[in-house]
């Protein structure tokens, strides 16, 4: 048994505990703590004990089902988390430029990115700290950062969480496609309310029910309403549904240009397009970030900053 697993308070690392007890309420239970610690509940239990015996007061009311922080609890939560944070600042500052990132650094990202125009950077980060290893996780949707054990993710269009800490990264333009089978012959239109003419296909993060184009010279905008054929959440069912000749789609310049140059899609209304979405970084808030997180966010805007994606401008994703 370990120090910070001994039930004699004066042996005690009282730093690995409070460890312990902040993970086990930001994880939302003993057993999402221990998966996340890679120990057992048994030991985060023995821990979480150990510190109340310390400090002589109950942290947490526990049942089968639920647990709840007491009010002594809620007060050693965030200066246990104050103090975790200056510790850690401490020992970063300490070691100055020997601070080379290590450990493991989960991040969420969405499929279509996290699959292709993601993997480079990616890969370049991890060739560069060859201490660090990362979870690559495949999400659409807002990660809950506290309870899945998430330092970062990649979130493209609005952020909505007051609470986050967002950097803008750069935007994805978006554009009107078809098959040729959809126009049935027919030449490809050039305004844009020419479009609702056509059946249509809907990306649910982005657009439902109707979508707006902004003409490219002009600025003149245009609000098309839709009656989809079929609705995704995946960028790629959309592009696959796009192929089938389904209907119309609106999607990421970038996915569908393979396709356009092989005349499998067409892009149609050319001047018009679909305002481009912003791609953010986003990582919940803290004053002090492990050095695997900063080089992590180092290595991401650097890669959206230097590189021109597909010819288009640079900061863009084509």
């Amino acid at each position: 048994m370990t120090n910070a697993e001994s039930p004699a308070p004066l042996s005690l690392d009282r730093i690995a505990l409070m460890q312990t007890f902040v993970r086990i309420v930001e994880a939302g239970s003993l057993s999402a703590a221990a998966a996340q610690m890679g120990t057992t509940q048994p030991t985060i239990s023995r821990r979480l004990q150990a510190l109340e015996r310390a400090l002589g007061l109950p942290l947490l009311k526990r049942s089968t089902h639920t647990m709840k922080l007491t009010e002594d609890g809620e007060r050693a939560y965030h200066r246990a988390r104050a103090l975790l944070d200056d510790w850690q600042a401490l020992e970063a500052d300490l070691r100055g430029a020997v601070d080379e990132p290590e450990g493991t650094l989960r991040v969420v990202v969405p499929h279509a990115f996290g699959q292709q125009r993601l993997v480079a950077p990616l890969a370049d980060y991890l060739r560069r700290w060859p201490r660090v290893s990362v979870e690559w996780l495949l999400h659409d949707g807002t990660p809950d950062f506290v309870a899945d054990g998430i330092d970062c993710a990649i979130h493209v269009g609005a952020v909505t969480d007051p609470s986050v800490v967002a950097i803008r990264l750069s935007e994805v333009p978006r554009i009107v496609v078809a098959a040729p089978s959809v126009l049935a012959g027919r030449p490809p239109p050039a305004q844009a309310q020419a479009l609702a003419e056509l059946p249509w296909l809907a990306l649910r993060t982005y657009y439902r029910d109707s979508i707006t184009l902004t003409h490219e010279a002009t600025g003149e905008q245009a609000t098309l309403a839709l009656r989809p054929r079929m609705a995704t959440d995946s960028l790629y069912a959309l592009r696959s549904a796009a192929l089938q000749g389904l209907g119309v789609a609106v999607g990421s310049a970038w996915l569908m240009a393979e396709d356009l140059a092989q005349g499998r899609l067409l892009q149609l209304t050319p001047q018009w397009h679909a305002d481009p979405l912003p791609v953010w970084l986003v990582y919940p808030p803290g004053r002090w970030q492990p050095a695997r997180l900063r080089r992590f966010i180092e290595v991401m805007r650097g890669a959206m900053a230097t590189a021109a994606w597909g010819g288009l401008q640079e900061g863009t994703w084509s």
